[in-house]
């Protein structure tokens, strides 16, 4: 029997697969997802290049230490990069779940991005 990284990749595999279908030369939006933080990437497959990238990791505004795992700070991260995003110009995106389950924090994240002004 496979182990639990192996269906995790085989799972991150079709997604992409499906995302590469379905993109239209659109940026893809990619979500991490560790014990600790949940980080987003806005990537330009064509060009291979990052276009803007926001974590939980990075330091708040007043300097205090939040809870960087909770969907709070998923709802935040989907903000921030919606908002790095528009600053360079990108409205329309395709939603990289990678392996994980829309639910949760991806999912806090991918409407918090939604709710910024990012259309997918």
């Amino acid at each position: 029997m496979a182990n639990q990284k192996s269906l995790f990749d085989r799972r991150k595999r079709r997604v992409r697969y499906h995302i590469a279908q379905v993109s239209g030369g659109r940026p893809r939006l990619s979500v991490f997802r560790s014990g600790k933080h949940i980080y987003a990437q806005l990537i330009d497959d064509k060009q291979q290049a990052t276009i803007a990238t926001a974590s939980s990791s990075e330091q708040t505004k007043d300097g205090q230490k939040a809870k960087t795992y909770n969907v709070a700070a998923a709802s935040e991260v989907g903000k921030l990069i919606a908002a790095r995003a528009l600053e360079k110009g990108v409205k329309q995106v395709v939603f990289d779940r990678g392996g994980y389950i829309y639910h949760g924090r991806v999912k806090a994240l991918a409407e918090a991005a939604r709710e910024g002004g990012l259309e997918f």
